[in-house]
Order: C-alpha cells, then structure tokens, then sequence
C-alpha cells in the first residue's frame, strides 16, 4: 500500500485536535468548524486557520448522552458536542446549515452559552441555503457578509484586522491543492491502482485539517513516492471495482471494512467524497461563489433522479462492477433513497445493493444477488398472500369520551368538506397536500382545495392503517417507519382499496409544498412529486443566527415580529411566497386575491385569538370542564381551515362551551389531584389513553401543544395589504423553532407548565431534550416515554407500569 508520507490514516477528533493545538502553538488564529459546506478558502482569506471538528462513532460522549439523550441526537452530533465539552482552550466555532442536526446544534451551544454550562467562546452559524432559487443566492450573500464581518472580528483579535477588512486570496495553492487531489483521484481509480479508496478519503479528510501550504507538501511527497516507484502498488490486483454512495462518510470505518473484503472503491458519491473535488477555488469575487446555492450542496436536496442518473453514468467510465448504497439507523436521508436509487441502477443493468453500515457487510456477491423486484412483482406477491390467507378483523380501539359538543360538529363538518375536496379533485380539479408548517393561506386566496399532510396522517393513526400503510411504502420500495408520521401522504398514493382507505382515501395531488425542515422531508416530498407527476414548491427552512435571543417569544412575536424577528428571514421567506404563488397560478390557472388574502388574515388572527382566551381559561380553572381528548380534536379540525369564517367561528364556539362549563363548574374528573402535561404529538389512534388516569389515579391531561401553539404560535397583526404576506411570512419563519428548537422551546414550556398548574409531564421521544431540561429544572416531573405518536411496534399501552408508577410519586 502506499506510503502516506505524513498523512494519517484516518482523522480521528484526537489526531485534528493536535493539530490544531499545533497550529495555536505556532501563532496561527484556529477556528474549529462544524459542516460539510463551510467555505474554507474565505477563512483564509481572512487571515484565519479553519480546522474542521471530526466526528466519531466510536468517541465516548457521557457528557452529550446526559444533556441530549441518545434517541435526539446521532452518536455523530453527540461526539461533535462532546469535543466542544472537553475542549479546554474554548476555541471559536463556525458552524453551518450543512443538515438538519447542525441547527440543533448550534442552539444547544447557545442554551449551554447563555446558561453558562459551557465557558464562553467565540461562536458563529453560518446559514448558507441550497436552493436554486434568486431568493436563496440573495440571502446567502446577507449571511456571508456577516460571516465576513465576525471573521473580521476573529482576526482582529488575532492582531490580523487589515487581512479580515482586505481579504487576501492565495489563489495559487488553492489551484495546486485541487490540482494535486485531481492527481491522486486518478492514481485510484487507475486501472493499476497507487491509492485506495481509504487512503484518498484521508487525503480529502485532511484538505480541511491542515493548511493548504502543509497539506501540499505532504501530498507532493507522497505523489513523488508514487512516480518514483518508492511507493508500494495495492497489493490485491483482483480486488473488485466498485462505486459507493448515499450516506455521508465522516470516518473511514466503512472504507476499511469494504478494502478487507476485497472492494477497491473507485468511486464515492457522498457529501464528503468525491465531488468535492471539483469545487471552484474563491477569488476576489468571492461574494458570489461564496453565495452560489450550489456549492457543496448536499445530496439530501439533490433529486434521486439525478443522482440515480448520474451514477449510472459513471460506471463505464471507471470500469466498476456495481455500486453499494450505504445507509445506518438514524439516517433519514440515505433509507428514503436507498429503495429507489438501487432499484433505478438494478433496472439499468447495474449490480446495486444496499448495506446498512452498522451491520457486518456481507460481501459482493451476497450483496449483489439480492435483486430489485420489480413494483408491479411486489404488488402482485401481496395480491397473491393476500388472497391465499383470508384478513382477521381489526379490534376495534376502545373509543374515548368527548365532553364537547362542538367536537362532534367539527368532525361532521371535517369529513362533509374532505368528501366534497374529494369529488371535485376526482373531476380534475386542482388539489394539493401540503406540510403542517407550509404557508396555508396563500392557497385560500387563490381558492386551491388543500390537504395538510399531518392531518391526514392523524386520520390514517386514528383508522389504524397506520401498519397496512407502513407496509405499503415498504412493497414500493420506500422505508415504512422512517418519519412515518410525514410520509402518510405517499403512502395514500400506493393504496389501491378505497374499501379499506380511510375516508375513501387521499386524492392524487396535483400540487405539494413543504418547508424544508428535517433532512427526510426533501426526500419523501423529491419521491413523492416524482410518483404522482405533481408540482412541487419547497420552502427554505432558515435559521435563527442570533447568537442572544429573547426568551418570551409569545409576548413580542403578535405584535413586534419587525422589529423583534431577523429581517433576512422574513424577506426570503416573503420572496418565496411570491415565487410560489407564481408557479401556482401557472400551474392551475388560478389567480391569487391580495383582498380575499387580507382578509383570511384577519380571520386567522381572530381564530387564534379565541384559541388564547380558551387555554387562559383553562390554565387558571381548577378543575377542569375538559382534558386534552377534547382540546386536541377542536383545535385541530377549524386549524386546518384557518382564514375560513367557519374556522374562525368554530374556535368561537368552542371557546363559548368551555366557558359555559366553567361557569356552571363542571368538570371532566371530580377527583381532579393531578393536573399533567403531554410534550409532543399526540396519540390519535389511541386518544383513550389520556382519560385512563382519570379514575385511578384522579390525574388529568389538561395541556398539550395543539391549543397551546395555536394560543400563542401564530397570531400576527399588520395594517392591510401593504404587510399581509410578510406577516404570513413571520407566522411560518419561526414554525417549529417554539416546540423544539433550544432557547425557544424550553422557556415556552415552563411558562405554559406554571400558568396551568402542571404537576407533571409525560413526553414523547420527539420532544426536544432541552424542555424536559427546562420543565425538570424548574421542579416539574417529567416521564419521558421511549415512543413516537406513530410507532407501530409499541404503543402507550405498554408503559402503564411506568405510568403509574410516574403518577403515584407525584
């Protein structure tokens, strides 16, 4: 095998923390960095010494697995936090919206910062987006002028300022660094290999570790070993070519284990691999390269498609017998791709299999034999079982009692409506299906018929489809329990039995929006736009930067969202609006109304504003007329017909009977001792549950995030038409921040737990660490359930032990 002459063989978080050790030693001004798209080229430029922070499976992380919990955050985020803890010299951070996890994480830092946890340092996120879109470049050019602006400050501490305020590009080594990495790219995948594919994974791994100056004359060593013959070719000529994609590689474990049975990788299509090789190296213009959504785009928002496409394309040219999908437990992204990538190679002719890399990998051949089943083949082996052994009866779920009225009237209303979106979407009319937190009112304005796609998914939980769905997305080749509770909508289009569907079943929608929140969400969106041939609009899903945020959101965001929200936020999100409605009205031929939008606006506000008086009334009455059975349902249903005067009236009505109840001092358990909390989604296909400590233990869920949200969440005032869409815009921008993002979500919760007496609360395991920290810190009891409001191999059901047991303490 080669001599490395110097590098590594592998970047371990010790081996790049000596080096940056080494660095501070020789004077240099080092910033750890966080994220796949960083611009390292412009630290430089700034007279700094970027050095990437390594994540590692195999890294301890005690203190990370007490703050966050292994269930909320992958052993990767957790070793990345874990360095920051053990880092003594509290060096600066850079980190950017390179996934999902990183936000996270940047807010943990700042909830640990502000909490004084962690000592104080130099911290900075850089928002870079991602999509093709003006609105995205315009807004990468906000944050890289601010990014420019905290280096300046970094190398002004340094003793640098004239370097920050000028930057200096060494664009020289930056040509010869890429020109060198080209070198060895081809010295692997040359039919007489000189590198493995691990070794060049170190080589690449360095690039962000070491100067470009050092990594340079490390790389010209061992080049010259190479050219020499000093250098030892691969030993096994016989090893089989292969190209590897899907799943980021942080480390080189899963490039060793392939070597040692017997895979040279002449290929690595993965966030961190091969493609970086071909960046543009930043000049003086280096505003709009740094800018460019495309740079360093990661795979999880690249269509399957074209990746699929481009694969393909690649095999023939380096002579690969195949290619094999990584994936892992934890990874969204990699599991949604996985089924169709590999079966989209499988029918090209392409030996393709998938390995889920915490597994032993069971060789080529294994591997490769197990084909791609065709769609229709797998529809037909279902048919086929299906026939052969008759259905048993579905138990019917014990039903829970509703103490509203009005709840009744809701449901009435809510299936008369899907019914009537039904029948004209069978007609052709235009229909869509659109995420919880995508901007709604818009598609009212316009008169567009619209499903939300957690509401069908709380229909399907409620049905109990949820494991015939599940099972659905599995025989079409997508995963049926990764983000289950989003991806109800593409299972609908798999379901074939309107006999069975729920309510008849979800029409095919013409139409799909959603913001890009999770790394999952662009993938089930990207397969299921591509499935129903429907027109798809994601939303940019930005972050909030700041590095001291205020913590009573609820009280500022109504009225002072201008001045209390970042302005960049509020205008992409605003620009993004106006994009959207245009492909809209060329989509459907419908026009949107700035009037009929103001004033569904104004409905909206007055909804919500009902909302607020019922979860006042019901925080400061004991006991209480009506629990979170009631609360849930008559929220949700006039929720998803927010800016409709039947919505704003049904919040009305149902303020006025909990009124009436609490006037005439009825309660919903006269033993009332418990008033409990329930953190995270709620249990539609079993809503009973919340009434079964009603009569054993006299303990009542009387909060939940349903009323609370829609209390506090969305209320948005403005002054007309003038303001309308960019108060739609400050409604979604923070969507989703309050529930679990830290320093929102934490502070929020507490309030909500002492102003409704709360003497306990039971959480999900997608509720954000940071609020069952929040509510146990300030003296409430917290039981934190190993499930999700979807899962389908155990239900709530199964903790009644822990339950009571939690119950009986308090």
């Amino acid at each position: 095998m080669a001599n490395l002459q110097g590098f590594p063989f592998a970047i371990t978080p010790a081996y790049a923390g000596d080096v940056a050790k080494r660095y501070v030693s020789e004077g240099k001004k080092v910033i750890r960095v966080l994220g796949s798209d960083a611009p390292y080229e412009l630290i430089r430029a700034a007279g700094l010494c970027p050095v990437r922070l390594v994540s590692d499976d195999n890294l301890p992380t005690p203190d990370a697995d007490a703050l966050v919990g292994t269930a909320n955050m992958s052993q990767s985020g957790r070793s990345l936090l874990q360095q920051i803890f053990n880092d003594k010299d509290a060096l600066p951070l850079l980190l950017t919206h390179c996934d999902y996890e990183t936000p996270q994480l940047f807010a943990t830092l700042r909830q640990l910062f502000n909490d004084e946890e962690l000592p104080a340092r130099h911290i900075h996120f850089y928002d870079h987006l991602h999509q093709m879109r003006e609105s995205s470049a315009k807004y990468n050019l906000t944050r890289a002028a601010q990014l420019h602006t905290w280096l300046a400050d970094m190398s002004a501490i340094s003793g640098n300022k004239a370097s920050a305020q000028k930057l200096a590009f060494d664009t020289e080594i930056q040509e010869q660094q890429r020109t060198v990495l080209g070198e060895l790219l081809k010295k692997r995948n040359d039919f007489n290999p000189r590198i493995s594919g691990s070794q060049f994974h170190h080589c690449m791994a360095a690039t962000m570790v070491y100067t470009p100056h050092e990594w340079c004359k490390r790389a010209a060593s061992l080049l010259a070993d190479i050219e020499s013959g000093r250098a030892a070719e691969l030993e096994d000529k016989t090893k089989e070519r292969v190209i590897i994609a899907g799943l980021p590689q942080l480390n080189d474990r899963c490039y060793r284990e392939l070597e040692a049975a017997g895979i040279h990788i002449v290929g690595d299509w993965q966030d961190w691999g091969d493609k970086r090789v071909a960046e543009p190296v930043l000049s003086d213009d280096w505003q709009t390269r740094v800018a460019d959504p495309a740079r360093t785009c990661p795979d999880y928002l690249i269509p399957a498609l074209t990746r699929a496409q481009f694969i393909a394309g690649q095999i023939s040219a380096v002579k690969a017998r195949g290619v094999i999908y990584l994936t892992a437990k934890g990874d969204e992204a990699s599991q949604w791709d996985a089924g169709f990538i590999s079966g989209y190679l499988s029918q090209h002719g392409i030996d393709t299999g998938i390995w889920e890399t915490g597994s032993s990998f069971p060789g080529t051949d294994t591997l490769f034999a197990v084909k791609q089943h065709s769609r229709a083949a797998s529809a037909g082996e279902r048919a086929a079982k299906d026939a052969a052994s008759p259905r048993k009866p579905r138990p019917k779920p014990e039903r829970s009692k509703k103490a509203l009225a009005s709840v009744a009237d809701f449901g009435t209303y809510q299936r008369e409506w899907f019914q009537s979106v039904r029948s004209s979407a069978e007609e052709g009319a235009p229909f869509g299906v659109v995420n919880a937190n995508s901007p709604q009112e818009m598609l009212r304005a316009m008169g567009l018929p619209f499903v939300v796609n957690q509401w069908w998914a709380s229909i399907v939980a409620a049905k109990q489809q949820s494991k015939r769905y599940a099972s659905l997305l599995k025989a079409n080749k997508y995963p049926g329990n990764v983000e289950a509770y989003s991806a109800q909508g593409i299972a609908a289009y798999f379901d074939k039995e309107p006999e069975q569907a729920p309510w008849g079943g979800l029409p095919q929608p013409q139409f799909l929006q959603t913001v890009l929140g999770s790394d999952a969400t662009p993938r089930i969106f990207d397969h299921w736009a591509r499935e129903t041939g429907a027109n798809l609009f994601m939303f940019e899903r930005t972050v909030e930067c700041r590095n001291d945020l205020y913590e009573d959101w609820w009280n500022k965001l109504p009225n002072d969202w201008k001045t209390e929200l970042e302005p960049e936020r509020v205008a992409l999100l605003t620009s993004e609006l106006k994009d959207a409605i245009a492909a809209l009205e060329a989509h459907t031929g419908e026009t949107f109304d700035m009037q009929a939008f103001t004033r569904i606006m104004t409905l909206v506000n007055e909804q919500e504003e009902y909302y607020r008086k019922t979860r006042d009334l019901l925080a400061s009455t004991c006991p209480v007329p009506v629990s979170v059975v009631d609360t849930m349902p008559a929220t949700m249903v006039p929720q998803w017909h927010r800016g409709t005067e039947w919505a704003r009236d049904a919040a009305k009505a149902f303020y006025e009977e909990v009124k009436a109840k609490v006037d005439l001092g009825e309660s919903v358990c006269s033993n009332e001792k418990l008033r409990l909390m329930w953190v995270g989604r709620g249990l539609w296909s079993n809503m009973q549950f919340y009434q079964r400590w009603q009569e054993s233990h006299g303990a009542v869920f009387v909060w939940s995030m349903y009323l609370a949200l829609a209390a506090d969440g969305y209320i948005r005032e403005f002054s007309g038409e003038d303001d309308a869409l960019e108060a739609l815009a400050a409604r979604f921008v923070t969507m989703g921040d309050e529930l679990r993002m830290p320093t929102w979500a934490g502070a929020w919760h507490v309030k909500e737990a002492r102003t409704h007496h709360i003497n306990g609360a039971v959480a999900l395991s997608d509720a954000d660490p940071f609020v069952l920290r929040a509510l146990r810190k300030a003296g409430i009891p917290v039981l934190s359930l190993p499930l999700d409001n979807f899962d389908s191999n155990h239900g709530p059901d199964s903790f009644d032990e822990e339950i009571s047991a939690f119950l009986a303490s308090l």
